[in-house]
Protein backbone atom coordinates (compact mmCIF):
# COMPACT_ATOMS: atom_id res chain seq x y z
CA UNK A 1 0.00 0.00 0.00
CA UNK A 2 1.39 3.38 -1.01
CA UNK A 3 1.59 6.72 0.73
CA UNK A 4 -1.86 8.20 1.52
CA UNK A 5 -3.07 10.83 -0.96
CA UNK A 6 -4.98 13.98 -0.07
CA UNK A 7 -6.40 16.49 -2.55
CA UNK A 8 -6.72 20.19 -1.83
CA UNK A 9 -9.25 22.26 -3.78
CA UNK A 10 -8.45 25.90 -3.08
CA UNK A 11 -7.00 29.18 -4.26
CA UNK A 12 -3.31 29.88 -4.80
CA UNK A 13 -1.55 32.36 -2.47
CA UNK A 14 1.40 33.98 -4.24
CA UNK A 15 3.16 34.57 -0.90
CA UNK A 16 2.99 30.85 -0.07
CA UNK A 17 1.43 31.32 3.35
CA UNK A 18 -2.16 30.20 2.83
CA UNK A 19 -4.36 28.38 0.32
CA UNK A 20 -2.96 25.67 -1.93
CA UNK A 21 0.60 26.35 -0.85
CA UNK A 22 -0.15 26.02 2.89
CA UNK A 23 -2.19 22.88 2.26
CA UNK A 24 0.56 21.14 0.29
CA UNK A 25 3.14 22.08 2.94
CA UNK A 26 0.87 20.65 5.61
CA UNK A 27 0.31 17.40 3.71
CA UNK A 28 4.06 17.02 3.19
CA UNK A 29 4.88 17.78 6.83
CA UNK A 30 2.39 15.14 7.97
CA UNK A 31 3.53 12.39 5.62
CA UNK A 32 0.75 12.59 3.04
CA UNK A 33 1.13 12.99 -0.73
CA UNK A 34 -0.65 16.15 -1.86
CA UNK A 35 -2.51 16.80 -5.11
CA UNK A 36 -4.34 20.00 -5.95
CA UNK A 37 -7.09 21.64 -7.97
CA UNK A 38 -6.67 25.42 -8.15
CA UNK A 39 -9.86 27.47 -8.02
CA UNK A 40 -8.35 30.95 -8.18
CA UNK A 41 -5.05 32.77 -8.51
CA UNK A 42 -4.52 35.51 -5.95
CA UNK A 43 -1.91 38.26 -5.99
CA UNK A 44 -1.41 38.19 -2.25
CA UNK A 45 1.13 38.74 0.49
CA UNK A 46 1.15 39.09 4.25
CA UNK A 47 -0.20 42.65 3.94
CA UNK A 48 -3.27 41.89 1.85
CA UNK A 49 -4.86 40.65 -1.37
CA UNK A 50 -4.02 42.81 -4.38
CA UNK A 51 -5.97 40.93 -7.06
CA UNK A 52 -7.96 37.73 -7.64
CA UNK A 53 -8.46 35.81 -10.88
CA UNK A 54 -11.06 33.02 -10.69
CA UNK A 55 -10.36 29.87 -12.67
CA UNK A 56 -13.05 28.85 -15.18
CA UNK A 57 -15.38 26.30 -13.58
CA UNK A 58 -14.70 23.81 -16.39
CA UNK A 59 -10.95 23.96 -15.66
CA UNK A 60 -11.63 23.24 -11.98
CA UNK A 61 -13.76 20.26 -13.03
CA UNK A 62 -11.05 19.05 -15.38
CA UNK A 63 -8.45 19.19 -12.59
CA UNK A 64 -10.70 17.07 -10.38
CA UNK A 65 -11.22 14.52 -13.15
CA UNK A 66 -7.47 14.38 -13.83
CA UNK A 67 -6.59 13.71 -10.20
CA UNK A 68 -9.37 11.26 -9.37
CA UNK A 69 -8.84 9.26 -12.58
CA UNK A 70 -5.22 8.54 -11.64
CA UNK A 71 -4.66 8.84 -7.89
CA UNK A 72 -6.28 6.98 -5.00
CA UNK A 73 -7.53 10.05 -3.13
CA UNK A 74 -8.17 9.19 0.52
CA UNK A 75 -9.28 12.64 1.69
CA UNK A 76 -10.21 16.02 0.25
CA UNK A 77 -9.74 19.48 1.74
CA UNK A 78 -11.82 22.30 0.24
CA UNK A 79 -10.85 25.92 0.80
CA UNK A 80 -11.47 29.00 -1.35
CA UNK A 81 -14.18 28.35 -3.96
CA UNK A 82 -14.56 31.94 -5.18
CA UNK A 83 -17.95 31.84 -6.91
CA UNK A 84 -21.15 29.86 -7.36
CA UNK A 85 -20.11 28.21 -10.64
CA UNK A 86 -16.95 26.80 -9.04
CA UNK A 87 -18.87 25.59 -5.97
CA UNK A 88 -21.29 23.74 -8.24
CA UNK A 89 -18.46 22.29 -10.35
CA UNK A 90 -16.71 21.02 -7.23
CA UNK A 91 -19.91 19.52 -5.82
CA UNK A 92 -20.57 17.73 -9.10
CA UNK A 93 -16.98 16.49 -9.35
CA UNK A 94 -16.95 15.10 -5.83
CA UNK A 95 -20.24 13.32 -6.47
CA UNK A 96 -19.01 12.00 -9.83
CA UNK A 97 -15.96 10.45 -8.21
CA UNK A 98 -17.69 9.42 -4.97
CA UNK A 99 -15.17 11.30 -2.87
CA UNK A 100 -15.06 10.56 0.84
CA UNK A 101 -13.46 12.20 3.87
CA UNK A 102 -14.24 15.69 2.58
CA UNK A 103 -13.18 18.56 4.86
CA UNK A 104 -14.88 21.85 3.96
CA UNK A 105 -13.21 25.02 5.22
CA UNK A 106 -15.78 27.65 4.12
CA UNK A 107 -13.29 30.38 3.23
CA UNK A 108 -15.04 33.72 2.78
CA UNK A 109 -12.32 36.29 3.43
CA UNK A 110 -8.56 36.55 3.83
CA UNK A 111 -7.14 37.28 7.28
CA UNK A 112 -6.60 40.84 6.05
CA UNK A 113 -10.33 41.19 5.31
CA UNK A 114 -10.38 40.84 1.51
CA UNK A 115 -13.43 38.94 0.20
CA UNK A 116 -12.61 35.51 -1.28
CA UNK A 117 -16.18 34.30 -1.91
CA UNK A 118 -18.72 36.11 -4.10
CA UNK A 119 -21.99 36.97 -2.42
CA UNK A 120 -24.00 34.87 -4.88
CA UNK A 121 -22.09 31.73 -3.88
CA UNK A 122 -23.51 31.36 -0.38
CA UNK A 123 -26.57 29.38 -1.48
CA UNK A 124 -24.41 26.98 -3.49
CA UNK A 125 -21.99 26.64 -0.56
CA UNK A 126 -24.81 25.73 1.82
CA UNK A 127 -25.97 23.10 -0.71
CA UNK A 128 -22.49 21.53 -0.60
CA UNK A 129 -22.46 21.17 3.19
CA UNK A 130 -24.58 17.97 3.42
CA UNK A 131 -22.00 16.14 1.31
CA UNK A 132 -18.94 16.72 3.53
CA UNK A 133 -17.44 14.71 6.38
CA UNK A 134 -16.65 17.76 8.47
CA UNK A 135 -17.29 21.51 8.19
CA UNK A 136 -14.59 23.74 9.77
CA UNK A 137 -15.79 27.37 10.02
CA UNK A 138 -14.20 30.06 12.14
CA UNK A 139 -16.51 32.28 14.17
CA UNK A 140 -17.26 34.86 11.43
CA UNK A 141 -17.86 32.10 8.87
CA UNK A 142 -20.20 30.21 11.18
CA UNK A 143 -22.17 33.41 11.78
CA UNK A 144 -22.38 34.11 8.03
CA UNK A 145 -23.56 30.58 7.22
CA UNK A 146 -26.29 30.89 9.85
CA UNK A 147 -27.05 34.57 9.14
CA UNK A 148 -26.63 35.13 12.88
CA UNK A 149 -24.48 37.23 15.25
CA UNK A 150 -20.97 35.96 15.90
CA UNK A 151 -20.49 33.63 18.87
CA UNK A 152 -18.76 35.15 21.90
CA UNK A 153 -18.19 32.19 24.22
CA UNK A 154 -18.09 28.40 24.21
CA UNK A 155 -21.80 28.08 24.89
CA UNK A 156 -22.55 30.21 21.80
CA UNK A 157 -20.05 28.18 19.79
CA UNK A 158 -21.67 24.89 20.81
CA UNK A 159 -25.13 26.22 19.92
CA UNK A 160 -23.97 27.45 16.50
CA UNK A 161 -22.12 24.20 15.80
CA UNK A 162 -25.30 22.26 16.49
CA UNK A 163 -27.27 24.53 14.15
CA UNK A 164 -24.65 23.99 11.45
CA UNK A 165 -24.81 20.24 12.08
CA UNK A 166 -28.51 20.44 11.26
CA UNK A 167 -27.51 21.60 7.74
CA UNK A 168 -26.29 18.08 7.06
CA UNK A 169 -22.51 17.65 7.42
CA UNK A 170 -21.17 14.61 9.23
CA UNK A 171 -19.59 16.84 11.87
CA UNK A 172 -18.79 20.48 12.61
CA UNK A 173 -15.53 21.79 14.01
CA UNK A 174 -16.08 25.43 14.97
CA UNK A 175 -12.80 27.30 15.48
CA UNK A 176 -12.41 29.82 18.28
CA UNK A 177 -9.32 31.64 17.12
CA UNK A 178 -11.29 34.89 16.74
CA UNK A 179 -12.48 34.72 20.36
CA UNK A 180 -10.58 36.12 23.35
CA UNK A 181 -9.02 34.50 26.38
CA UNK A 182 -5.79 32.75 27.32
CA UNK A 183 -6.80 29.62 25.41
CA UNK A 184 -7.81 29.16 21.77
CA UNK A 185 -10.70 26.70 21.96
CA UNK A 186 -12.26 24.74 19.10
CA UNK A 187 -15.28 22.48 19.44
CA UNK A 188 -15.83 19.32 17.40
CA UNK A 189 -19.52 18.42 17.40
CA UNK A 190 -20.58 15.08 15.93
CA UNK A 191 -23.96 13.59 16.73
CA UNK A 192 -24.55 14.22 20.43
CA UNK A 193 -20.84 14.31 21.26
CA UNK A 194 -18.72 17.43 21.69
CA UNK A 195 -14.91 17.31 21.86
CA UNK A 196 -13.14 20.37 23.26
CA UNK A 197 -9.77 21.14 21.66
CA UNK A 198 -7.79 23.81 23.51
CA UNK A 199 -4.32 25.32 23.24
CA UNK A 200 -2.63 28.30 24.86
CA UNK A 201 -2.71 31.40 22.68
CA UNK A 202 0.68 32.37 21.28
CA UNK A 203 1.78 36.01 21.27
CA UNK A 204 2.71 36.35 17.59
CA UNK A 205 1.59 38.39 14.61
CA UNK A 206 2.50 35.51 12.27
CA UNK A 207 -0.79 33.65 11.81
CA UNK A 208 -1.30 33.85 8.04
CA UNK A 209 -2.79 30.58 6.78
CA UNK A 210 -3.84 29.19 10.16
CA UNK A 211 -7.32 28.09 9.04
CA UNK A 212 -6.03 26.54 5.82
CA UNK A 213 -3.34 24.65 7.71
CA UNK A 214 -5.76 23.33 10.35
CA UNK A 215 -8.29 21.98 7.85
CA UNK A 216 -5.52 20.49 5.69
CA UNK A 217 -4.05 18.78 8.75
CA UNK A 218 -7.45 17.24 9.54
CA UNK A 219 -7.67 15.98 5.96
CA UNK A 220 -4.17 14.52 6.27
CA UNK A 221 -5.20 12.62 9.39
CA UNK A 222 -8.32 11.27 7.71
CA UNK A 223 -6.23 10.23 4.68
CA UNK A 224 -4.05 8.19 7.03
CA UNK A 225 -7.11 6.43 8.40
CA UNK A 226 -7.45 8.20 11.74
CA UNK A 227 -10.89 8.62 13.31
CA UNK A 228 -12.15 12.18 13.00
CA UNK A 229 -11.66 13.08 16.67
CA UNK A 230 -8.06 11.89 16.62
CA UNK A 231 -7.39 13.61 13.28
CA UNK A 232 -8.72 16.85 14.81
CA UNK A 233 -6.60 16.46 17.96
CA UNK A 234 -3.44 15.83 15.97
CA UNK A 235 -4.26 18.74 13.65
CA UNK A 236 -4.71 21.06 16.64
CA UNK A 237 -1.33 19.99 18.01
CA UNK A 238 0.35 20.52 14.63
CA UNK A 239 -1.11 23.95 13.94
CA UNK A 240 -0.43 25.15 17.49
CA UNK A 241 3.23 24.14 17.20
CA UNK A 242 3.50 25.74 13.74
CA UNK A 243 2.14 29.01 15.18
CA UNK A 244 4.52 28.84 18.16
CA UNK A 245 7.47 28.42 15.77
CA UNK A 246 6.28 31.02 13.23
CA UNK A 247 8.54 33.83 14.48
CA UNK A 248 11.59 31.69 13.70
CA UNK A 249 10.98 32.16 9.97
CA UNK A 250 11.52 35.92 10.16
CA UNK A 251 10.43 36.52 6.57
CA UNK A 252 7.74 39.18 6.97
CA UNK A 253 7.25 42.36 8.97
CA UNK A 254 3.48 41.93 8.70
CA UNK A 255 1.14 38.96 9.26
CA UNK A 256 3.58 36.27 8.24
CA UNK A 257 3.02 32.53 7.70
CA UNK A 258 3.20 29.59 10.07
CA UNK A 259 6.29 27.41 10.24
CA UNK A 260 4.97 24.20 8.68
CA UNK A 261 8.38 22.49 8.83
CA UNK A 262 9.29 23.43 12.40
CA UNK A 263 10.31 19.81 13.13
CA UNK A 264 12.94 19.70 10.40
CA UNK A 265 14.34 23.20 9.86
Amino acid sequence: MGVPVALTIAGSDSSGGAGIEADLKTFAALGVYGACAITAITAQNSKGVLAVHDAPAEIVAAQLDAVFSDLNVAAVKIGMLANAAIVEAVAAGLARHRAGNVVLDPVMAASTGAALLRGDAMTALRALIPHVRVLTPNLPEAAALLDAPQAHDEADMRAQAEKLLALGPGAVLIKGGHASGAESVDLLVEGHACVRLAAQRVATKNTHGTGCTFSAAIAAGLAKGLPLDEAARQAKTFVSAAIAAADRLGISASNGPLHHFYKWW
